[in-house]
């Protein structure tokens, strides 16, 4: 990467301050923003909240020979100036990295429920439009090629910038032509994905979430950072139904012709598509499509499909993915066959016991997802006695605490709350928190700090009338504990130890 045109792409972004470089014809051999990563010749990014010169100068011994930095710190090496250096390292990543979203058809989901298994299902349907080259990059985990090895666990929902572009290209040099990815509010507010335009953007939905002193500063500055997919997308799909449709779609607006904007709704003559549900039960859904476009691409998607996830809620992710994966070129047997065989770990699992009920497991982490996996439990099963175990994360979200209370005021019978990674917070004090905000003439209540513990006692006590929700892990393997990731058994492999040990099951 030549600093002549860094220097350049910085330029266009306004966001050059000067250099102390003795010539711009300098080529590095590396881009870091680890000190340790730093190899010979290599240009050494200096961000972070608790950024110390510590590290650069680590970086200097590990062969750093110039810095991207805010400030001059007065070092032996020279560096370029910018003013928002976060912004400054996406374009850098792009740079270095030969711009690999050139090469890929980008489709970016954002919204506070949803974005995983809307993911899951548009990866399935386009990996049979376009076999072994659909990469992804979701909450669960990511796929950068067809091999074994290209697929892993994810750290974050969005990667930081220099990850994700050096992802991308390793996506690309595998064969990969798609790239279908969730887009979290972090994203934007951090300046990760800052520079770079999606071919699609999709806004599920939104409601509070991700608000806290280490997030978001409260919900207004929450929704801008969504509402940034939609001013970076060339097309645009929103929920129709959702809470502020009317200030994400003047968002999409700004920067999209009206002609590339595509709605969907349940019942929505006004939408590009409306939803008719036409039954959904505890493992499944089928809806049928009505199109209100003269637009060729989608007269054909006025059919019938069926989804392998339960609820309503996936028939509106499933009309998401059926849309996005249309702009991308799919048929509409590829949308039927996907939707109809898509497995999303963590997702409305479910096990079904002799005499203990039917457990749920599912990574329902806020009061949007629980509301909803919730409520439409309820719907299918009024008569059936629903317990729920669950925590709430540490360090962040604190208004979700509020929120899962709020949730099982409405619906559940009992609750088990534990533990749920805590971070640096004391589990016990986040579940009485969940707990102060808990109708108690409603919902009877069970603090077990261990969560195995908790699920061993909700699958015990409960009955062949009983639905068991096991809320917030899904299949995540850990624990953050304290800032370390402590192994978990995750909560499938916990209900089925639970549930083999019991005497009345075997």
């Amino acid at each position: 990467m030549r600093a002549n045109q860094l220097i350049a792409l910085l330029q266009e972004h306004n966001l050059f301050l000067s250099t102390t470089l003795n010539s711009d014809d300098v080529d590095f051999a590396s881009l870091a923003y680890d000190s340790r990563k730093v190899s010979a010749n290599g240009l050494f990014v200096c961000k972070g909240f608790n950024f110390s010169v510590d590290y650069l100068q680590s970086a200097i011994s590990n062969g750093a020979i110039a810095y991207l930095a805010e400030k001059d710190y007065g070092v032996d090496v020279p560096v370029i100036l910018v003013t928002d250096v976060r912004k400054a390292l996406s374009l850098a990543a792009q740079l270095y990295f030969g711009f690999p979203q050139n090469d890929l058809f980008v489709i970016g989901y954002t919204g506070t429920k949803g974005k995983t298994t809307s993911t899951y299902l548009t990866t399935n349907i386009l990996s049979r439009t376009y076999p072994q080259q659909v990469a992804m990059f979701s909450t669960i985990n990511h796929i950068i090629g067809p091999k074994p090895e290209d697929q892993y666990r994810a750290h974050l929902t969005t990667a930081e910038s220099f990850d994700l572009f050096h992802e991308m290209r390793q996506a690309v040099n595998n064969g990969q032509k798609v790239l279908v990815m969730e887009v979290a509010s972090q994203a934007y507010l951090l300046d990760r994905v800052y520079g770079l335009t999606f071919d699609v953007g999709i806004f599920l939905n939104i409601s509070p979430d991700h608000i806290g002193v280490n997030e978001h500063p409260n919900f207004a500055n929450y929704l801008f950072c969504k509402m940034q997919l939609m001013l970076n997308s060339r097309a645009c799909i929103v929920d129709a139904d959702m809470d502020h449709f009317e200030d994400v779609y003047a968002a999409a607006k700004v920067s999209t012709a009206p002609e590339n904007i595509f709605t969907y709704g349940f019942n929505q003559d006004a939408a590009t598509l409306s939803i008719t549900s036409s039954e959904a039960t505890l493992t499944d859904s089928q809806f049928g499509l009505t199109v209100h476009s003269e637009d060729d691409r989608l007269a054909e998607l006025a059919t019938s499909y069926s989804v392998s996830v339960p609820g309503d809620f996936n028939q509106s992710n499933a009309t998401a993915a059926i849309l996005a994966s249309r702009l991308a070129g799919a048929s509409v047997a590829d949308m039927q066959a996907g939707l109809a065989n898509t497995s999303i770990p963590g997702r409305m699992e479910s096990m079904t016991t002799k005499h203990h009920g039917t457990i749920y497991i599912d990574y329902a982490h806020d009061w949007g997802s629980m509301n909803a996996l919730l409520s439409f439990l309820h719907t299918q099963f009024p008569d059936h006695h629903i317990t729920a175990v669950l925590g709430s994360t540490g360090d962040k979200g604190e208004d979700r605490r509020e929120g899962f209370a709020k949730a099982l005021n409405d619906y559940a019978d009992t609750a088990f709350l534990t533990t749920d990674d805590p971070g640096h917070e004391d589990p016990i004090a986040i579940a009485k928190e969940i707990d102060s905000h808990i109708d108690h003439d409603k919902v009877s209540v069970t603090i077990i700090p261990r969560r195995e513990d908790a699920i061993q006692h909700a699958i015990a006590s409960a009955t062949n009338d009983d639905l068991v929700v096991l809320a917030g892990k899904g299949e995540d393997a850990y624990q953050k504990i304290n800032g370390v990731d402590t192994p978990y058994p995750s909560d499938p492999v916990v209900a089925q130890e639970v549930i083999d040990g019991l005497a009345d099951e075997n």
